[in-house]
């Protein structure tokens, strides 16, 4: 299976950008699932029902979140509708919503799609390892599953690693998200699984994480809060992970990042048409 991961969509500039291009690269690249993290793009903080449509409609089979998946204030309402909007399984139980799920690919395949939060320097949610223990061994790689992508939004490095060797061999993709700075360790681990620390973010990074610079700049100055932090504007880089997985055993056989336009170097994978 050929597989696109999209790291954080932030504000306007970067779902505008996910929206107009991505229906060309999966059409291009001939993509059989497309996951993409959207808790940023409605103003920076959350994301809407309509956003969440229009990030459907251009390609995404699912749509993960994070620490803002609750900043708009109607997603406790709409979510229960949405089956393709996933918030962190290790919420308590009886928390709104549902944190993974088994989709059908365009080649008709089953791919388990499962978002689970840190804890380390963030909200202290349920135990992350035992939230994916549980939804994997639902929906086992190989039998259940023809691939199974895990969405580690997470603070700290160190906890996503652990997370990637916890699942190895069980899973085909562990990505990071949340810190918006794509990481250059994106490598298939001795189990099969492939692994990238963090995605990166969709959005301008002539910013602070994909905000205008001069209030972030101003609270690290004068550790007082000025004003809102507002996206920034301007080019966006779409910026993410691609991997292919083994038709017969779901695990990945190559994995490559994968940023366009904007500031950052370009890279394509090299197993995409180009």
């Amino acid at each position: 299976m050929n597989i696109l991961f999209l790291g954080d969509l932030v504000g306007r500039t970067g779902r505008t950008a996910v929206i107009e291009q991505l229906p060309h690269i999966v059409q291009e690249q001939d993509l059989d699932f497309v996951i993409v993290n959207g808790e940023n793009s409605a103003s920076g903080f959350g994301i809407t029902e309509a956003i969440l449509q229009d990030v459907l409609d251009a390609g995404a089979d699912v749509v993960t979140t994070g620490n803002h998946i609750w900043d708009q204030r109607d997603t406790l309402v709409y979510i229960e509708r949405q089956d393709r909007l996933l918030r962190p399984a290790n919420y308590p139980p009886g928390t709104p919503g549902r944190g993974g799920h088994l989709y059908t690919a365009r080649n008709g395949a089953q791919v388990l799609v499962a978002n689970v939060m840190g804890r380390v320097y963030m909200d202290a949610l349920d135990d992350p390892f035992a939230a994916i223990d549980r939804i994997v061994n639902d929906c086992p790689l190989g039998d259940v599953a023809d691939a199974v992508i895990i969405d580690m939004h997470a603070e700290a490095t160190s906890e996503k690693q652990a997370m990637g060797h916890f699942l190895d061999g069980r899973v085909s993709l562990v990505v990071g998200t949340h810190t918006h700075v794509p990481t250059a360790d994106h490598q298939i681990l001795p189990g099969g699984t492939a692994y990238m620390s963090d995605a990166g973010m969709c959005g301008a990074y002539d910013s602070v994480l994909g905000m205008e610079k001069e209030e972030p700049v101003n609270r690290f100055l004068r550790k007082i809060p000025g004003s809102r932090f507002t996206p920034a504007t301007g080019d966006a880089t779409i910026s993410g992970v691609a991997i292919l997985t083994d038709d017969r055993t779901g695990l990945a056989t190559d994995i490559a990042p994968v940023r366009i336009g904007g500031r950052l170097e370009q890279v394509l994978p090299s197993f995409w048409i180009q």
